[in-house]
Parts: structure tokens; C-alpha cells; sequence
């Protein structure tokens, strides 16, 4: 096996570890199964121990797993189900507060840092592509200054948003080719953007970039399977007390009898449409089926995220030797054995 690698912490310090191993995909496909297996099989005495040093880790990167409470609808593994392996980035907020994808950046990157110090394997594991994204790869998130904000709006108001898209081209040609004249909110975001960093606002999106060892493994399933799994997933979960969950968490003016659920989570799958129930916009029928076809559509989006990334390597999540194959990756990537990105077949039933 190759040395552990090295690559530089948020901090800037150089951070010594095992890589960074991610498991992504839509939702419904196993991903939580797949990451136990892989973080037993990864750890010293598992089937599979590649590199030897302390048990494997895993890091959560699911938006709605955050959240406390939030159990049955967001599919997250018990706590007697873990196996006894250390899980992050799982009940750090309450269903009141807003997710922020920055502030998840931070927190998480510190928690891969701690793993690799403590000479264990991360294990990433979720469907929530800007979360992986921010986690794993190079993305900037600049701050705010409602001044130069107010500023930037009050000249919208006065000399129209045409003004300020001509300012961004002169400024950045491609923020202004790619937001268009007619969104003035992300017009004045990017002008915000440039004021403060004095960089352009295209410099500060995400770039296909690891910022430490990593690879992905994206599970893939033929569309009619995937609709049966979510049809069962969702089947489980209003049997496993969906309902009652969300009742006991949403705040009484959203129908329920607990403290409410804020922005964020309350556009969750499988709780927007309960509440949307209790407003008297669906039937509790009606909110069933649409949490199907809802997540339905999810695990699409999810796919055409995923599917435009070249370094996912994809797996079948019906295989019967799944765990063996993904194995088989993370071997390659320990000692940079992975072909370029995107070269060779790759399989994306969903995105086609």
C-alpha cells in the first residue's frame, strides 16, 4: 500500500490520512448500508483492512440528517444500527434553524481533519451534491456586507438592473454570460462578490477539485427499480411513524404540537408534503403519494448532480458483490491506480 497522503487542512496545515472515501448517488440506493460495510470492512480487523491504523469514521453529508429528530423521514441509520462506528455531522441542529452549507464546510472539513490525525479512514457518505461538493472539493463561500448590498440594491432601483449586468460584464464576462440580465438578485450578489474579494465572482465557485485525497463511489439503479425502492422506502417510513414524527416536531400553526420546523427543513421531502396536509392543501392520501413521487424526482436531481461529475465511479447498488467491487476502487485509489476521470464506461441509468 502507498504512504498515507497529505494534503492541506482549512487551517492551511498540511493534514496526513488515509483517502477520503465518499459514496454518493440518489437516494433510496443504499448508500447508508454501503458506508457501514465499507467503514467495518476498512477498519483494523475487517475483511478488508487495507492500511491498518484506527477504525474508519463517517462523515454525514445529507442536508436534512443534520437536523435533530429528523429520523424516520430522512432515512437516517439508529443508532443501534451503526455497528458501533463513530458517525459525524449527524443531530447538530435544531429543526428551527437554517441549514448553511458554509457553516456544514467548516464543521466538516475539522471533523476529516480529526479523523486523518487520529490515522483513520473517513468514510463520506450522502446525496446532498453541494454538501459533498463544499466538503470535498475547492469552493469558496464569500462573506456578506449589507451595506455594500443596500448600496448595490438601491442602484438597481434607480438605474435598473440592465446598468449593473453592463457593469458585471465589464467587471466578470462570464458571471454575466452565466446569470443573464434579468436575475437582478444574483446580479447584485455577484457585484457584492467582486467588491469584496476584488476577484472575479466566476473565481469563487467550485472547481472539480479535491482538496484532499478522495473518491467517490456513486451507486446507480435502473429507473424501474429505483421507483420500486423509493415506493418501499416510503411504505417503511409512514409505517415506521412519519407522520407522528412530523406532528411532533412541526410547531402548532404548521399542524403539529412541537417547536416547528424553520425554513430549511421544513421543504425536506416527506415533510413539506405532511404539511402542506395539515394547511389543507392535500389529503393525508394525497401527501403520501406525493412524498413518492417527490422523492421520485429527488433521486433525478440527485442523478444529474452526481452524473456530471467525470471522477464518480459508479457501481451497481443491486449488485450482489457490491461491497467487493467498491473495495476494488478504494485499492486503486490508495495507490493511484484509478484511470483519468471519465474514461472507460460509465454507467448512469437515471441520467440518460
Amino acid at each position: 500500500m502507498s504512504a498515507p497522503s497529505t494534503a492541506p487542512s482549512p487551517s492551511g496545515n498540511p493534514v496526513t490520512g488515509p483517502v477520503v472515501v465518499a459514496v454518493v448517488g440518489p437516494t433510496a440506493t443504499g448508500k447508508s448500508d454501503l458506508a457501514l460495510d465499507l467503514a467495518q470492512a476498512l477498519s483494523p480487523g475487517g475483511a478488508a483492512d487495507l492500511r491498518g491504523g484506527a477504525a474508519a469514521e463517517i462523515v454525514n453529508a445529507d442536508a436534512f440528517q443534520l437536523y435533530r429528530g429528523m429520523d424516520v423521514g430522512t432515512a437516517k441509520v439508529p443508532v443501534a444500527e451503526r455497528r458501533g462506528i463513530v458517525h459525524h455531522q449527524l443531530d447538530v441542529l435544531d429543526p428551527v434553524e437554517d441549514a448553511s452549507v458554509a457553516r456544514y464546510q467548516t464543521a466538516a472539513r475539522g471533523d476529516l481533519d480529526d479523523i486523518a490525525g487520529r490515522g483513520a479512514r473517513a468514510v463520506v457518505v450522502g446525496g446532498s451534491g453541494l454538501y459533498v461538493r463544499a466538503l470535498l472539493d475547492h469552493m469558496d463561500f464569500p462573506g456578506t456586507d449589507p451595506a455594500v448590498r443596500a448600496h448595490l440594491e438601491d442602484r438597481a432601483e434607480r438605474e435598473g438592473r440592465r446598468s449593473l449586468h453592463d457593469e458585471l460584464a465589464r467587471l466578470d464576462p462570464d458571471a454575466a454570460t452565466s446569470i443573464g440580465p434579468h436575475n437582478t438578485r444574483r446580479i447584485v450578489r455577484a457585484l457584492e462578490v467582486i467588491e469584496l474579494t476584488g476577484r472575479p465572482y466566476t473565481a469563487n465557485l467550485p472547481r472539480q477539485e479535491y482538496v484532499r485525497p478522495a473518491v467517490q463511489i456513486g451507486l446507480d439503479c435502473d429507473r424501474e427499480v429505483l421507483d420500486a425502492r423509493v415506493a418501499n422506502r416510503v411504505e417503511r417510513m409512514w409505517d415506521g411513524g412519519l407522520v407522528e414524527e412530523v406532528r411532533a416536531l412541526a410547531s402548532p400553526e404548521q399542524g403539529g404540537t412541537g417547536a416547528g420546523l424553520g425554513t430549511t427543513a421544513s421543504r425536506a421531502v416527506g415533510y413539506a408534503e405532511l404539511l402542506a396536509c395539515w394547511r389543507g392543501e392535500l389529503s393525508l392520501d394525497e401527501a403520501r403519494g406525493a412524498i413518492v413521487a417527490d422523492t421520485r424526482r429527488l433521486a433525478r436531481k440527485q442523478m444529474g448532480w452526481f452524473g456530471r461529475d467525470p471522477r464518480v465511479r459508479w457501481l451497481d447498488a443491486g449488485s450482489p458483490t457490491l461491497l467487493d467491487e467498491a473495495l476494488a476502487v478504494v485499492r486503486a485509489a490508495d495507490t493511484g491506480g484509478l484511470p483519468d476521470p471519465g474514461a472507460g464506461p460509465v454507467r448512469r441509468s437515471l441520467g440518460s
